[in-house]
C-alpha cells in the first residue's frame, strides 16, 4: 500500500530503522570517544590525588620535623647553658688569675697568654701553664662529667698567628699548621696523664681530640688587622649532641 507521496509504509519504516542504526552507531562512536578522553582524564584527577595525599603527608612530617627539632633545640639550649653555668661557678676567680675567659655561646675556654704556653717556635709546654693545666683539667672533668650522655666530643684546639720568619704565607701557614698540631698533642698527652683524671681516662679517651688550626682563625684588632699576640692562644672547647640528634631526625624523614 502506496502513502500520499508513493512511499510504501515498508521503505518508510526502513529508513526509520536506518537512522536508529546511525543514531546508534554515532552514540557507540561518542562513548568510544569520551572513554578514550574520559579515562585520561580520570587517571590525572586519581594521579593528582594521590599527589595531593603525598604532599599532605609530607606536610605532615615536615610539621612533625619541625617540632622535634625545636624540641631538641630547647632541650640542648637548656643542657648547654647548665654547663656553661657550671664552668663559670667553678672558674669564676681563677679565670682573670690564668689570663683565660670563656664563651658561652661555643662553651670554650680560651688561654689568652702565649709567653705563658709556649716557647716560640715551640711545642713544649711551658712550667706556668704546666701548673695552670694541672689545676684547671681535672676540675674541668669533674664538670663536664656531670653531664656525661650530653657530651658529644671535648676539643683541644690550638692557634697561631699567621707569623713566620724568613717564610712565604703560604710555607707559614703549613709551618703553624705543624707547630699548632704538636702543641695540641702535647696538652692532650700532659693532661691525660695527670693522676686526677686517671679514672676517667677511658671516658676521655674517647671524647678528647686535639685539633691544631695554624693560622686559619686569626683574632682581630677593631681596625680589622691580625692581632698576632691574641691569636696565639689553646682552647677547650665542648660539643653536645645536638647536631647529631638533629641530624638524626633528618635522616629518618628522608
Amino acid at each position: 500500500m502506496n502513502d500520499f507521496f508513493g512511499m510504501s509504509k515498508t521503505d518508510d519504516e526502513g529508513d526509520w530503522l536506518s537512522v536508529s542504526d546511525l543514531m546508534a552507531g554515532l552514540m557507540v562512536i561518542f562513548l568510544f570517544i569520551a572513554v578514550v578522553f574520559i579515562r585520561p582524564l580520570q587517571e590525572q584527577n586519581n594521579e593528582l590525588e594521590l599527589q595531593k595525599e603525598q604532599l599532605e603527608e609530607q606536610k605532615r612530617q615536615l610539621e612533625e620535623q619541625k617540632q622535634s627539632i625545636a624540641q631538641i633545640a630547647l632541650t640542648w639550649q637548656d643542657t648547654e647553658t647548665k654547663i656553661f653555668d657550671k664552668l663559670v661557678e667553678e672558674f669564676k676567680t681563677d679565670l682573670p688569675l690564668w689570663n683565660a675567659e670563656i664563651e658561652k655561646e661555643t662553651l670554650l675556654i680560651r688561654f689568652n697568654a702565649p709567653e705563658v704556653l709556649f716557647s716560640e717556635g715551640q711545642s713544649n709546654i711551658r712550667a706556668k701553664f704546666r701548673e695552670i693545666l694541672s689545676d684547671f683539667f681535672p676540675r674541668y672533668v669533674e664538670v663536664l662529667s656531670e653531664f656525661r650522655p650530653a657530651i658529644e666530643e671535648i676539643r683541644i684546639e690550638g692557634h697561631t698567628s699567621s707569623e713566620w720568619s724568613s717564610a712565604s704565607p703560604e710555607q707559614a701557614y703549613y709551618n703553624n699548621m705543624a707547630l699548632s698540631q704538636a702543641r695540641t698533642r702535647e696538652v692532650l698527652s700532659f693532661a691525660l696523664t695527670l693522676p686526677d683524671v686517671a679514672e676517667e681516662r677511658d671516658w676521655l679517651q674517647s671524647l678528647l681530640t686535639a685539633n691544631g688550626l695554624s693560622s686559619s682563625r686569626l683574632v682581630l684588632d677593631e681596625f680589622g688587622l691580625e692581632d698576632p699576640s691574641l691569636s696565639r692562644r689553646v682552647e677547650f672547647r665542648v660539643r653536645t649532641k645536638a647536631r647529631s640528634e638533629i641530624v638524626k631526625i633528618l635522616e629518618e624523614v628522608q
